[in-house]
């Protein structure tokens, strides 16, 4: 008989929560379930403009002090601070239900960006050599509407300067 556990395919979130658990439970006192289940503790409408930083713990004094709850610090964007400050009740709530059991006892908003522009997906294009435009202008030279030809050629241009980086 084989000893040897043989595991099962494995998703990638796993894997990256199992090395970054302890680098966020070090730097900022938490893990990253609670990151990934924002959206659904802040609910839709705070999840974009939001997101949990760090948790406070208090300091332990001795082995005898009774448990503390945390602070959550929360980022958020200016249009949503009210918003946030109106639900923290609920949201509270949402977080102990979370964790099970009353972790948190306060929100301490942060204003600042939360959401990140997205990636530009453009190509970037080169700036074409004198030989490139010429060869552009001779392939358009026949055609006799105006609109069409530079339309054609403004096509052609940017097909080359493509080209030109993929290079």
């Amino acid at each position: 008989m084989n000893d040897r556990v043989t595991r099962g395919t494995r998703q990638v979130g796993e894997l990256v929560s199992g090395v970054m658990d302890p680098i966020l439970a070090r730097k900022a006192g938490m893990t990253t379930g609670l990151l990934a289940s924002w959206a659904d503790i802040a609910g839709p409408s705070l999840a974009d403009v939001s997101r949990p930083e760090k948790l406070l713990w208090p300091p332990r004094r001795s082995e005898d002090d009774p448990f503390e709850p945390a602070t959550l610090v929360v980022a958020c964007e200016g249009t949503a601070v009210l918003r946030l400050q109106h639900q923290a009740g609920e949201i509270l709530a949402r977080i102990d239900g979370y964790f099970g059991f009353h972790a948190v006892a306060r929100l301490k908003l942060v204003q600042r960006a939360v959401r990140t522009a997205p990636p530009d997906r453009r190509p970037r294009l080169r700036p074409l050599a004198a030989e490139d435009h010429r060869r552009v202008e001779a392939m358009v030279a026949n055609i006799a509407d105006d609109k069409l030809r530079e339309a054609l050629k403004q096509f052609a241009e940017s097909i080359l300067a493509r080209q030109r980086t993929s290079t």
